[in-house]
């Protein structure tokens, strides 16, 4: 067997596994008790518009794709993980709307060069492992002119310090695979998009998420529902000492992100950088 053929063998087993690995847990119910809000931020500073033609990477649930078609845009979902797409389909018809769902690889979009007025993302092709392969599909498929919008957590705030809690207990990346909180990373954007948009726009903000009592409650949580992390428990067995170890890890970085007065719920804030530009 030639290299690239291993090579192409080997980036379709890590593509089942990525698919596996979202479609386990219940990502739909989390989304939905907690990310809401994110979609309709990034539509509002990618400044969608009605008869757009829209298209949300790496969309899971549509928690993007959704609000932009209630502005009135032609959207079309896209992701890797299609069942995703049954709880999206419900919302959308939940709120009165309709789009196009279609499954589909952040680094090999099945779509056609320009075909779009308008290429966004919220928390989704952060988790596609090559960044500049996603990078390039972004602009690709994108109309000279049209805008660029991404939501993406930041590698120091609370979900990308997540993912470095969860590092040494995870099996060892893929090669070239990199790490999925480095497109929170304004530096890290730019460089994978260079000179290839303009107009760029960030800010980093803040989701408030208020949905557990005390720590422990968030990682007992994320433990059923969160596919990154049942993935790396899935892993680990049934090592006592590095499930305990994991159990620790998690709960201190809550508490550090989280706060609470009295009777108020334990609080946390969960950084993201939202980048908005313009294809050159």
């Amino acid at each position: 067997m030639s290299q690239q053929t291993d090579a192409v063998e080997s980036d379709r087993e890590l593509k089942k596994k990525h698919r596996a690995m979202w479609a386990s847990g219940d990502y739909p119910a989390l989304a939905d008790e907690m990310l809401l809000e994110l979609g309709a931020v990034l539509v509002e500073a990618s400044g969608i518009r009605p008869r757009q033609r829209v298209l949300d990477v790496a969309a899971g649930t549509g928690n993007a794709a959704i609000p932009a078609a209630m502005m009135g845009a032609k959207v079309v979902a896209s992701d890797l993980t299609p069942e995703l797409f049954e709880a999206g389909r419900k919302e959308a018809a939940n709120r009165g709307v309709s789009l196009e769902w279609q499954e589909g690889d952040a680094e090999a979009l099945p779509f056609g060069d320009a075909e779009f007025d308008a290429v966004m993302s919220c928390i989704g092709v952060m988790f596609a492992p090559h960044h500049q392969a996603a990078a390039d599909e972004l602009l690709r498929v994108c109309k000279p002119g049209g805008s660029i919008g991404l939501l993406c957590w930041t590698p120091e705030g609370f979900v990308g310090q997540m993912f470095a809690a969860m590092k040494p207990f995870a099996p060892p990346p893929p090669p070239g695979a990199q790490p999925s909180p480095l497109w929170g990373s304004e530096e890290h954007v730019r460089e994978l998009l260079g000179d290839r948009v303009t107009g760029i726009q960030t800010r980093r903000q803040n989701l408030a998420v208020s949905s557990f009592h005390q720590p422990a409650d968030f990682v007992r949580y994320f433990k059923s529902h969160y596919g990154p992390l049942i993935s790396v428990y899935k892993f680990l067995g049934e090592d006592q000492d590095k499930v305990k170890a994991l159990d620790k890890a998690l709960t201190d970085l809550a508490d550090s992100f989280g706060d609470a007065h009295g009777d108020t719920p334990f609080q946390m804030e969960w950084e993201y950088l939202l980048f908005t530009a313009r294809k050159a």
